[in-house]
């Protein structure tokens, strides 16, 4: 009788990798959002590129390989949510040329508006992965939501623009340093094989069918 071998191809976890790119973008963002860092966007995009968009697109490639339905979706989501970003940087510092004075910033404002939306569904989901993930992407829809107040009244009440500007840069800075710890924690529990530091377990809200 012949005997059917499968051939199965292993790949490490690539999250600790795509949480890396989100907490390094959102740490150095949020330093020019709360005043630590001066100047224009320009020293920015850089990183918005390369660890907001290109390590999670990167690890969102991977996780789709490896049927991981939720590391696939967030971390293309906001991968590419960065690349966006990055090109409104290009924009606003003249790098396509002069920009229109009937440019509207609002246009971000909704932009953000709609990726907060479904980072709500995420939130939901990210509860039934570990706590840290859970309030990470609470704080993402904190971020987004006060991000597209900020500009929504960027002209027409700057006091107030003012006020959502640091509640996205203090949520923001916030989502890093859990990012940080999450990506350290992913590393280390995947790398000796046992947790080393916790990262909560599952809410239990929702049960899977």
């Amino acid at each position: 009788m012949s005997q059917v071998q499968e051939t199965k191809i292993v790949s490490a976890d690539p999250t600790a990798l795509g949480v890396f790119g989100l907490a390094l973008i959102t740490f150095v963002a949020s330093s020019s959002k709360l005043g630590w860092t001066s100047g224009n966007s320009t020293y920015l995009i850089p990183w918005a590129l390369c660890l907001g968009s290109f390590a999670q697109l990167w690890a969102a490639s991977l996780d789709f390989k490896r049927n991981s339905y939720f590391g696939a979706i967030v971390l293309g989501v906001f991968g590419l949510f960065w690349i966006a970003v990055a090109l409104l940087w290009f924009i606003a510092n003249g790098f396509f040329g002069t920009v229109p004075e009937s440019a509207d910033l609002k246009h971000f404002a909704y932009a953000c508006f709609g990726f907060m939306i479904f980072s709500c569904f995420i939130t939901i989901a990210a509860f039934e992965v570990n706590k840290v993930f859970g309030v990470i992407l609470a704080l993402i829809v904190v971020l987004l939501g006060a991000l597209g107040l900020q500009f929504i009244n960027y002209k027409a009440d700057p006091d107030l623009a003012h006020f959502y500007g640091s509640v996205a840069g203090w949520s923001e800075f916030i989502i890093s340093i859990l990012g940080f710890y999450a990506a350290g924690a992913i590393f280390l529990n995947s790398f000796f094989g046992r947790q080393l530091l916790p990262v909560g377990k599952p809410m239990g809200w929702v049960k899977k069918a």
